[in-house]
Parts: structure tokens; sequence; C-alpha cells
């Protein structure tokens, strides 16, 4: 088991290197335990960090979404990530690619909560959170990836490293939701006014409220919960991109409306 003094000691490495904009490492081989439960014991502790700068988290986010992600890493479940309050932007939104190391953006659904999932309503399923479910967003996920070397990746630095959460932009809340195929709505992207690439919004984990249940379940398994307010990003239906400077962004998903990117 991770003491919480090398959690706590492996977090505040992880956020110095994230102040500095450095090339990505991995901090694997410096803990005494490599598992997924100490994986998120220093997530816990970089969010903590950053509680202590003010911030506060919004949301969450979920990543391998997809069953060959999940191989590649060697898992068989997807990761979950929060996402902090002076990292959600409205759209239309932009971003300054100096700012960062090295920026992918993503292109999902965010599913607004309008009630709490806690422990003692689990386990949570796709069916169970829907009641819970208050408003959808299109929306772009901005990762910072850091240059990584994506033939070595491992899954304790991912989880450590709060899935790489860069930033989000919400487009405006759909509170008729239901009225929307989740599974089957077309998604589509378009890079400087030319399509770019397209989906289904069941593209990551076949729903939506998919990602949202697991993620509730994954928070009650660490003594937490997915609070009424808070958002959750429920993985990519298109691959990701990594914009140069002056591109623009729009991304569609028919019945919940557009999100855009200016990048600079």
């Amino acid at each position: 088991m991770l003491k919480q003094t090398e959690a706590n000691d492996l977090a505040g490495r992880y956020l110095a290197e994230l102040d500095a904009r450095a090339q990505h490492r991995s901090f694997a081989d410096l803990a005494t335990d490599q598992s997924l439960d100490a994986a998120y014991a220093v997530q816990d502790a970089f969010h903590r960090l950053l509680g202590e700068r003010g911030r506060k988290i919004a949301g969450y986010k979920v990543a391998l979404t997809s069953r060959a992600m999940q191989e590649f890493v060697g898992v068989d479940e997807p990761l979950a990530g929060a996402v902090f309050d002076h990292v959600v932007h409205a759209s239309p939104a932009a971003v300054r690619l100096n700012d960062h190391r090295h920026l992918g953006v993503e292109f999902e659904v965010a599913v607004r909560m309008g009630a709490d999932l806690t422990a003692d309503a689990g386990p949570h399923t796709r069916e169970s959170v829907a009641d819970a479910v208050g408003a959808c967003h299109a929306s772009f996920e901005l990762v910072e990836d850091r240059n990584a070397d994506y033939s070595s990746l491992n899954v304790f630095d991912l989880v450590a490293e709060n899935a790489w959460n860069a930033a989000v932009v919400l487009a405006d809340a759909v509170t008729e939701w239901r009225s929307v195929d989740l599974v089957d709505a077309a998604t589509r992207l378009t890079l400087n006014g030319e399509p770019a690439g397209e989906g289904r919004t069941g593209d990551a984990l076949g729903h939506p409220l998919e990602a949202v249940a697991f993620l509730a379940n994954n928070l009650n398994s660490r003594g937490q919960s997915l609070r009424a307010g808070q958002f959750v990003m429920t993985g990519s239906s298109i691959v990701t991109q990594f914009p140069s400077a002056g591109d623009e962004l729009v991304f569609t998903i028919e019945g919940l409306g557009e999100v855009s990117l200016s990048c600079h």
C-alpha cells in the first residue's frame, strides 16, 4: 500500500512539472506500489494540492472509453479524473497553445448532474443514473499529454496524472436531453471550416450514461460522490486532434448544438 507521504510527494512532483510545462516522464518507477488504488491515491493528493490553491472540482472526466485503448495500456475498465473550476470555459472559447506543452482536443457529450449519486443509492447503472441527469452539453475536452511517449504509456501515470485533463469548453446546456438519441446522434467536427471527423454519441462506451455510472461507482469506491451541479465528460466520439495556432474547431452534436474553439 502506498503511504500518504509518498502519494503527496509524487503529486507534488507532478504539479511542479505541470507548472513548468516540462516534458512528460513516468513517475511509476518511483512508486513503491504501482496498483490502480495507489495511482488514485496520488490523484487524490494532486486534487488536494489544487484545493490548497483555491481550486474546486467542477466536474469529472472518463478516459479510455474504447476497448482498444484499455487493452493498449493494460486495463479492463475506463479511468477517472477531475476537472477544476478554473479550466471550465463557455463556448465560444479561445486557447493559447504556448500556455501548454502539447495540447490535444477531444469531442464529447458532457452530462450535467441534477442530483447527487451517493454510495447508498448504488451500485449505479446506465438506467439508474438517468433520473439524476439535469442536462447535456456538446463539449471539448483539452488534454495535456506533454509530448508523452504513447508506446510506453502505463495506467499508473495516466491515473496519477489526473487523466491529463487541461480544460473543458461547454456549449449551452440542453435540458430536454431525453429527446436526443444518445446512442446514434451524429457528431461532426469541422477544422477551419472543412470536415475533419464524424462519429456518433454512442461511440464512447455505447452510451454517455454508461460513463456517468462508471464515474459514480468509481467515486463511491473511493469514499466520494458525484454531486448535483457537477458534470461528467463522457469520452470522445472522434479521434483526438492536436491543433496548430490559427486553427478554428467547431464540434456539433445532433440535438445538442455546437461548441467552438479558436487556437492562438
